[in-house]
């Protein structure tokens, strides 16, 4: 298993095709979950995990690799299941998000695929589990669900979201009073991250699910309006979403007419490989590697106004 990732610095090459790959793992039982491969550093066998006082029932511990210690979250248990028992069988998937290593244990790690965004489905309506889910796929045949991971991560930990007296008091947005923030992402913890953090400028802000919803609404504000800076000052996007991707919906709006004066603000919590020359190539204008109130409130008000 520790050469499933072997090749990951080369997949940045599907960015910007809507097209990802997965890795397949399984957590208690026969469900296959799924992660996207661009925020795996490394899996590996369950080493032994030292037990901490005070550590969230959800951690079972840390693990000591390359020097490093990180925290192991249990997945089952984070998503209302029962705990994995046999350590001596689990895996551990290695992820970084916002620029902070996290380990996630899990029961079995079973494969990569290679998907486009397009196959991938928001979440079924529904309760328990459902509410972990950020999206779903098929994969011969039987349902794989994809993990808000972002969720699981706030619920143990939660981020900041207020922006700094000191940023607050520099931001201006007089001259755009009647403009709305629009926001894309597909975990609606982010979203209401995002969200709280922009409400600083104290503009509208309208947000949507995925990349073709956004796309869709921006056509039908554009239709309306003829320009969609007309109504638009910003969009800020996730890049990981069903449906249609960040990438894709960027390069989709620079493409339309009634569209392309828009800034776009890509913005993920995927901060291990990514590439930045896809970033220029779709035509963003701007790109935050990890939730900042600062930082992202600080980037809105400078990209706010259509493109000149």
């Amino acid at each position: 298993m520790s050469g499933i990732l072997d090749s990951v610095n080369q997949r940045t090459q599907l960015v910007g095709q809507n097209r990802l790959e997965l890795l397949l793992f399984r957590l208690n039982g026969r469900q296959r979950f799924g992660i996207n491969v661009f925020k795996v550093r490394e899996v590996l066998q369950c080493p032994a995990l030292t037990a901490m006082p005070k550590l969230n029932p959800l951690v079972r511990g840390v693990a000591h690799i390359r020097g490093q210690t990180i925290s192991v979250i249990d997945l089952s248990m984070a998503t209302g299941g029962r705990k994995i028992e046999d350590l001596k069988t689990a895996f551990i998937v290695i992820a970084e998000y916002n620029r902070s290593v996290q380990g996630f244990l899990v029961g079995a790690v079973e494969r990569i695929i290679n998907t486009n965004w397009d196959a991938i489905m928001p979440p079924p309506q529904g309760t328990g589990r459902a509410s972990y889910l950020t999206a779903v796929t098929e994969v011969e045949g039987e349902l794989v669900e994809i993990l808000d991971v972002e969720k699981i991560l706030n619920e143990i930990s939660p981020l900041n979201t207020e922006v700094s007296q000191e940023v607050a008091s520099t931001l201006n947005t007089d001259g755009f009073k009647d403009k709305i923030i629009f926001i894309a992402d597909d975990s609606s913890v982010a979203r209401n991250q995002v969200k709280r953090a922009l409400t600083t400028l104290g503009l509208e802000i309208e947000m949507a699910k995925n990349g073709l919803e956004a796309l869709k609404r921006l056509k039908e504000i554009a239709a309306e309006t003829g320009d969609v800076t007309d109504k638009v000052g910003v969009l800020v996007s996730d890049i990981e979403m069903p449906e249609m991707d960040g990438y894709t919906l960027t390069a989709e709006i620079k493409n339309t007419p009634e569209l392309q004066k828009l800034h776009v603000v890509l913005h993920t919590s995927l901060s291990g490989v990514f590439n930045q020359a896809m970033v220029k190539k779709v035509g963003a204008d701007d790109f935050i590697a990890k939730f900042h109130p600062d930082e992202l409130a600080s980037a809105v008000q400078k990209w706010l106004g259509p493109e000149e």
